[in-house]
């Protein structure tokens, strides 16, 4: 069934955000900062390993700057953080509503697995990836909610409305999404996990949500330099 790999995704997210709704009433301000710092160490690994497996530099820095101009125009993270504040002020004293769920949907959107993912699953192959996606979404999502409150839960909208859309969109995609265009994506995507795992962390808070447009920015850059 198309979009099955979307749907289990966003059920675990769902499971796991209720899970750590519960649990998050018992832990005390300092176990939850060491399992958010545990969680940034665990997202900047999976960024890095992506981000190191570029292969044209020129064209990952060519993406952040162009897709951020875009973002930037755009207003991305402002629309983001706006959604996030009107549901803060739906359900005040619930935790930091709006700071989970743009965490939560950037964690959950960017990076190779969402994308390699949702095509896996729009080409009619059983979707592995977004299984494996889903279990580790799931766990992450135990360890957002526990600190940063119901707004995870959230981020299930713009999960679905993202990989569901590159899933339907697979048939016409298929032709431009080869091998190269894809390590390319992942690298860039991978930056943009760091960027999340320093805010993860406490280290600086990056406006990664104005820098997603360079995902999909790279692919025409790789086709107009004949790299594709």
């Amino acid at each position: 069934m198309i979009l099955q790999g979307t749907i289990i995704n966003v059920t675990t997210i769902i499971a796991g955000s209720l899970v750590g709704l519960w649990a998050g009433r018992y832990l005390s301000e300092r176990m939850r900062q060491t399992l958010m710092t545990g969680l940034g160490l665990a997202v900047l690994l999976i960024g890095l390993k992506l981000a190191i497996q570029s292969q044209q530099v020129m064209i990952v820095i060519g993406s952040l700057i162009s897709g951020g101009f875009i973002g930037e125009v755009i207003g991305i993270e402002k629309r983001l953080e706006a959604f996030g504040l009107g549901l803060q002020k739906r359900f005040s004293g619930m935790g930091k509503i709006a700071e989970g769920f743009v965490t939560a949907s950037l964690l959950y959107c960017v990076g190779a697995m969402a994308i390699m993912g949702a095509l896996q699953d729009g080409m009619g192959d059983k979707p592995t990836i977004l299984y494996a996606k889903a279990a580790l979404d799931g766990i992450a999502s135990i360890a957002l909610t526990s600190t940063l409150g119901i707004g995870v839960l959230f981020s299930i909208v713009p999960l679905a409305l993202y990989q569901g859309g590159i899933t339907l969109a697979t048939g016409l995609t298929k032709s431009i999404l080869t091998e190269p265009v894809i390590v390319e994506m992942n690298a860039v995507g991978g930056l943009l996990i760091v960027a999340i795992a320093l805010d993860l962390m406490g280290i600086k808070r990056l406006p990664v949500g104005n820098l997603l447009p360079a995902v999909f920015v790279a692919v025409p850059l790789l086709w107009i330099f004949e790299l594709a």
